[in-house]
């Protein structure tokens, strides 16, 4: 028998579909054509299922299994989240938004929808993902950083962000429109990247310029490691299945504490 606890002053439409251990807070609002996995928590004064801008988004919203939406974020229909999805408080997700597993969205960060999200992927808080970007699995974006997508403000044209696997991209950097970041690149703190990226390559300045290579990089712990690849010595957070693929990867490396 399915099991939900739904707080006496939410709000849920007929037709809404729970999996099994799902908490619905109080003065939530769920719309019709929502389904929300099993042993997810949903906490105060969220809406899920606002209409989309347009009547064909407006499909399914699809929460997967063991996720956390912290109170007073908002989910548009048209949107697909697979298990695991973690949110901030003030959240915002539009329509046409496609996630994979153990996505981590921010306080207050805000992903316009028209965008694919690998597995894996961390917002830090106040964060603006624009339309049409495209994000790879376990990339990094901290805080107060923007992908762009309009390339003559303002028009009909939109270009997505290209962010691939494993890049981090540091605190109050913009990506313009277009611009596709390789994969294991290193987007230093208030850049503007007005051009692609290179893979494992550190990236700074307004305009952004390389300046070396990841492997040049250094933790700043004493140990005189290398700090990139990042995933040689940080694991928090990830399955032991990641890590463990990640320490054979990298064998020479000692495994840190999680």
């Amino acid at each position: 028998m399915t099991k939900q606890f739904i707080h006496p002053t939410a709000l849920v439409d007929e037709g809404v579909e729970f999996g099994d251990n799902v908490s619905i807070g109080p003065y939530t609002i769920i719309h019709k054509s929502v389904k929300i996995g099993d042993n997810t928590v949903v906490e105060s004064h969220c809406e899920l299922g606002h209409p989309a801008t347009r009547k064909e988004y407006s499909t399914e919203l699809v929460i997967g299994d063991d996720s956390l939406i912290r109170s007073h974020s908002i989910f548009y229909l048209g949107s697909e989240f697979k298990k695991g999805l973690v949110t901030g408080h003030r959240v915002t997700v539009r329509e046409k938004t496609k996630a994979g597993c153990n996505f981590q969205i921010g306080t207050l960060s805000d992903i316009q929808g028209h965008c694919t999200i690998g597995d894996f992927v961390r917002l830090h808080s106040n964060v603006h993902i624009g339309q049409q970007a495209n994000i790879g699995d376990f990339v990094w974006i901290f805080p107060y950083v923007v992908l762009t997508n309009d390339p003559t403000p303002p028009s009909n044209t939109l270009k997505g962000v290209t962010i691939e696997q494993y890049a981090a991209i540091s605190t109050m950097s913009v990506i313009l429109p277009g611009i596709t970041v390789g994969e294991g690149a290193l987007v230093g703190a208030h850049s503007s990247v007005t051009k692609n990226v290179e893979a494992n390559t550190v990236v700074v300045g307004s305009p952004a310029k390389a300046i070396c290579s990841t492997s040049q990089i250094q933790l700043k712990d004493g140990s005189n490691q290398p700090a990139y690849p990042w995933r040689r010595h940080f694991h928090r957070g990830y399955e032991q299945r990641i890590v463990d693929r990640w320490l054979t990867e990298f064998p020479n490396e000692k495994k840190h504490e999680s």
